[in-house]
């Protein structure tokens, strides 16, 4: 059987100019968008028992929009007032210029960098006198405290949300040739909503060395991997694998 109908374990693109959709046309396949993770924030009272104070902070660290969403959200439950000298350090611009829902972006101290954490701690380094928060989700990448305490900057990790399954029953009668997962979390869900799950024919798609590692720990079998070097996006790599495995079936 050729390769139909695939399903992307993350919400659907907001914009029409998504590779996606191209992939859709040029493969002849149909692709449905459903998230296997979704946010939930850590309510004050919760978050007062990490006895992290966040006005003891200087500057802040923002490794995505969520993260600034739940700063803002929890320092409104708090009651607490962000002064104006408060810096703020993004990953990448499309971050920083993010904080403009929250704040007056030009009379504010925001720094960013290029989307790549390791050059955003170059850019904290430079600013060692700061004493930073860094709102995070309860699952996180190692590499920001592994990075930060590198760098020898003072900072404090506040989880302010958390990444939970969602409810996937609906999915359950559903049949697809291809799942596409972007984190172990997906991995994590996909097994806690069909916890018999036998993979079969299904092709499993991993992006990033943690999900494909998350995979084979699963004992499920990976199929196809991005980045690679002949196809560094997961549509590229798609494209390839269903050309590839379409061609050879009649």
């Amino acid at each position: 059987m050729k390769i139909k109908r695939i399903l992307v374990s993350q919400p659907k693109p907001s914009t029409p100019k998504s590779p996606y959709f191209d992939l859709a046309d040029k493969s002849n396949v149909k692709i449905d968008f459903r998230p296997f993770i979704q946010v939930e924030a850590v309510p004050a009272k919760e978050f007062r028992t990490q006895k992290v104070n966040i006005l003891d902070h200087t500057a802040v660290i923002f490794t995505s929009r969520t993260a600034i969403d739940h700063y803002f959200r929890i320092a409104e439950e708090m009651r607490l007032t962000i002064p104006d000298t408060m810096k703020y350090f993004c990953i990448s611009e499309a971050t920083a210029f993010y904080l403009q829902k929250y704040i007056v972006y030009r009379k504010r101290k925001i720094f960013h960098s290029t989307g790549k954490f390791a050059d955003l701690v170059d850019v904290v380094k430079k600013h060692k006198d700061e004493t930073y928060l860094v709102p995070l989700s309860d699952i996180h990448k190692q590499e920001i405290p592994t990075l930060l305490n590198k760098a020898k900057v003072k900072y404090t990790k506040a989880i302010l949300y958390r990444t939970v399954s969602s409810d996937l029953s609906d999915l359950k009668d559903v049949n697809y040739d291809i799942l596409v997962f972007f984190s172990p979390s997906g991995i994590a869900s996909l097994l806690q909503n069909f916890p018999n799950f036998e993979q079969n024919d299904t092709k499993i798609a991993s992006f990033g060395p943690a999900t494909a590692k998350a995979v084979k720990d699963a004992g499920l079998r990976l199929d196809i991997q991005a980045p690679m070097p002949q196809a560094p996006s997961m549509t590229m790599a798609l494209e390839q694998f269903i050309k590839k495995f379409n061609k050879g079936v009649k």
